[in-house]
Order: C-alpha cells, then structure tokens, then sequence
C-alpha cells in the first residue's frame, strides 16, 4: 500500500508530488507523463514567479525535467473509481487495482455533471474504461465521446469490437478512420434509457439507439470519481488545508475553484502535501 495516490499530472498534482517525494512518501502519481495540456497550449505565462515570460510548452518541459530530477514517474491510467477502505482508499485504473493510505485529487477543472443522465446509467451500460467493459459490446451498437487525440487508440480498440461506432470527438482534426466508425458532427447532451441506457439524444435533436456509451476523458467528474465527495458546482469543496470532507483525501488546483492559474494550483498542492504529511503521521 503506497502513502499517497496523487491524480493529475499538472502543476496543483506535480507540486504535491515532489513535496510527498521530499518527505520520504511512497507515491502513486496517476496522470499523462506529457504533463497539463493546458499549461502546454497557453501561448504566453507572465505571472509565475521567477521566469518573467515564458510559454506555456517551455515551462512545461521544466514541470517534467524536476520530475524526472526527482525521479517521479507517473501511472498513464485513467482512475474511474475510487473507494473508501478501512486503511485508506482503492483505485480502479484500467481495470486494474490500486491502494493508498491518502489521496490528493488534482484532476484540473472537470465538467461536475457530464452528460445528462450520464451519472446515472454509470455501470448500465455508461463506461469510462474502453479496455475493463469494451468486451461487453462485441457485435453491439455504441456511441463514444474522446475528449482528447490521446484517447483515439482507444476508440480503436472498441472498433474492433463493436458493429457500429458513432464517435463524437471533443477536439478539431480526429484521425479515427474506420468503415464501421461514423463521426458525427452534433454534440451528445443527453443519456437515456430503462433499466440500463439505450440511447442519446444530439444537439440537433437527433436520437440514436446504442447499447452503451464510452465516456473517454482525460478526468471523470469528482462526484462520480469519489462517492460522498462534497462538490459545490463544477467545485471540490475543500478547506484551507486543502482537505475534502473525506478523511484522507485531500484536494487543489483548478478542480477547487477559480481563480484557475499554475501559481495558485502550485501553491495549493504544496499545501496539500504538507496537510498529507501530517494526517499520515496522526494515523501511525
């Protein structure tokens, strides 16, 4: 069992990582080793302390050369599922399963709600993980939301599973081509069904029968990541030790609440760190 899983590999989990790392935690850093794709498309940066104006892709490639200074390595796994346990907590991640004694949610901002009714047919045929549930739909209809380009090997792999996949691409310039893939250009914004979920209903108003739908984003919503986790609107609520109502489980950068900027999420998980550091030490 690790001291402490860190989600997000942005500046707020980055922080909180080197911070764990210099107090001698065991760490499991879930996240994209690429680092924030925010803070690599901001064109220019003039208030971080000490490096006057820089791009967001110069001081990104500074984010992961620390790391890799501090030899930190992150898990390239999407967490779906975190449950509360008697020593800490467990984390689904590609189907696979995690423990720690603490965790820091630093997830970046992230839609509170999804789709609508996409909360609740998670599990009835709502996934966020293609490689646990894609062999569910073999031979079956279904639609896929890829939020990001770093998802589309995934979209590939329920291809060939699938009959028929209607894809809905979160980004310009998909390069998901497939006879049995149609891309569509009309968001989903609605989740509906029985029992399980059967379809979704488009922007345009379109209706589209499907046995299931993919969810695949860089971050599932806090409320459905972390059950019983307290959210004020697109928010994790949390207090000046950046700690959420759970105990244990701490939280910072932009998935706490504006203002959204790389000094205040880097502040906020050395903060973080500091209030894990201490919770450990009252739990020996």
């Amino acid at each position: 069992m690790y001291d402490a899983a860190v989600i997000g590999t942005g500046p707020a989990g980055l922080s909180a990582a080197l911070n764990l790392k210099l107090h001698n935690k065991s760490i499991l850093w879930f996240g994209a080793p690429s680092g924030s794709d925010k803070v690599e498309k901001s064109e220019k940066i003039a208030n971080y302390p000490g490096l006057g104006l820089v791009s967001g892709a110069e001081l990104n490639r500074k984010f992961r050369e620390h790391a890799a200074a501090m030899e930190l390595e992150s898990v390239d796994k999407m967490v779906t599922l975190i449950a509360q346990t008697d020593e800490g907590f467990s984390l689904l991640a590609d189907n696979e399963m995690y423990e720690a004694k603490t965790l820091l949610l630093a997830t970046g901002a992230v839609t509170a709600k999804g789709f609508e009714g996409e909360a609740e047919y998670l599990g009835r045929g709502v996934s966020y993980c293609a490689t646990c549930d894609g062999f569910l739909y073999r031979g079956k209809t279904i639609a896929v939301f890829c939020g990001a380009p770093r998802f589309e090997h995934e979209v590939e792999y329920l291809a060939e599973l699938a009959a028929k996949v209607y894809l809905f691409a979160g980004y310009r310039g998909c390069a998901v081509s497939r006879e049995n893939v149609e891309v569509l250009p009309s968001p989903i914004v609605k989740v509906s069904g029985g029992l399980k979920m059967n379809a979704v209903t488009l922007r345009d108003g379109t209706e589209l029968p499907v046995d299931g739908l993919f969810c695949l984003r860089s971050a599932v919503a806090p409320a459905s990541l972390v059950p019983g986790l307290a959210i004020d609107g697109p928010h994790i609520t949390v207090d000046r030790e950046m700690k959420t109502n759970i105990p244990g489980c701490f939280a910072a950068g932009d998935c706490v609440g504006r203002p959204y900027q790389i000094a205040k999420a880097v502040g906020e998980g050395n903060i973080a760190a500091h209030s894990m550091v201490e919770y450990l030490a009252e739990k020996k």
